[in-house]
This record gives C-alpha cells, sequence and structure tokens, in this order.
C-alpha cells in the first residue's frame, strides 16, 4: 500500500532542517507562512558581524537566510519536497540592517516551470516596507521527489 506524501509544511520542516548543517548553526527560525511564501529569521549574534566597530549583521548570513526562505517558499508552493540548486539570487542592498537587530527573510515563489522556479523578496528588520534588501531568483528543479521515483518504496506493486 502506497502511503500518500504529505504536503510539504514550511512550518513542520523547519523542525529538522534547522537543527541541522550551515542553516542550524546560523540559528535560523521560522516565522510565518502562505501558500506560497515563507519568512524566515536570522538573529542577531556577534560572531556574526561584518565589522567589528558596527554591530550589525554581515551581508553573507543575510544572502545564506534569503537563499533558504527562497528553497522554502518553492516547496510550500508545489506542496513537496524537490531538491533545488540556486541558479541566481540577485541581492540588492538598499541600506545596513540595524545595530543588534535580527533580520526577517519574506520571499514568495511566484512561478513554477518543469525546470525552474522563480522568487522575490525582501529582508527586513522592523518593518518589512523599510527593506534592507530586495532578492530576486531563479532555482533549477533537481530532481523528482526519490520517494516517487524509486520503486523500492512503492509497496503498491505495480512496476
Amino acid at each position: 500500500m502506497n502511503t500518500p506524501t504529505p504536503r510539504f509544511d514550511a512550518r513542520e520542516a523547519s523542525k529538522w532542517f534547522f537543527r541541522h548543517g550551515h542553516t542550524g548553526w546560523l540559528g535560523l527560525r521560522f516565522t510565518d507562512q502562505g501558500d506560497n511564501w515563507v519568512e524566515l529569521e536570522l538573529p542577531w549574534r556577534e560572531d556574526l558581524l561584518g565589522d567589528r566597530s558596527r554591530p550589525v549583521l554581515a551581508s553573507g548570513p543575510i544572502i545564506s537566510l534569503m537563499d533558504m526562505a527562497s528553497g522554502m517558499a518553492i516547496w510550500q508552493t508545489r506542496g513537496t519536497f524537490q531538491p533545488v540548486a540556486t541558479l541566481d539570487l540577485r541581492v540588492d542592498y538598499q541600506r545596513p540592517a540595524r545595530e543588534r537587530a535580527s533580520v526577517k527573510g519574506r520571499v514568495e515563489c511566484y512561478r513554477i516551470t518543469r525546470s525552474a522556479a522563480f522568487v522575490r523578496g525582501v529582508a527586513y528588520d522592523d518593518d518589512l516596507d523599510d527593506p534592507i534588501a530586495h532578492v530576486a531568483g531563479c532555482f533549477m528543479t533537481i530532481g523528482a521527489d526519490p520517494r516517487q521515483e524509486n520503486p523500492v518504496l512503492k509497496a503498491d506493486g505495480d512496476e
């Protein structure tokens, strides 16, 4: 009997994603989601500064925040986890983050084709209408969900 794959839920997935690897080390947190968007938070930390003389998060961790929010927005829109690779992620900085402020990243997936997904989003610290940066990106689908393609995982014997 085949067990239906549950719909991707960014809130639930973040409980696993943010305990491991780079996103776990950064301390990313889930904050909110919609049908085609996800918002994550990068907490302020002294070891993530770009310049020791200013207590402001560096650009690198903010790019990681937006890259992860982009991938999760794509999975949220598709309703399933399917590996993707970042082809292009443009980040246009508008201003530095506020001192000792966490940064939130809200990204929406606005179009999906057979092999690509397109996203846009905003990084902000206090007010969504006063962004730190705007992002736009294109991601490539790497492959199908291995649970769908692997005959060993199909238990209904219809191969």
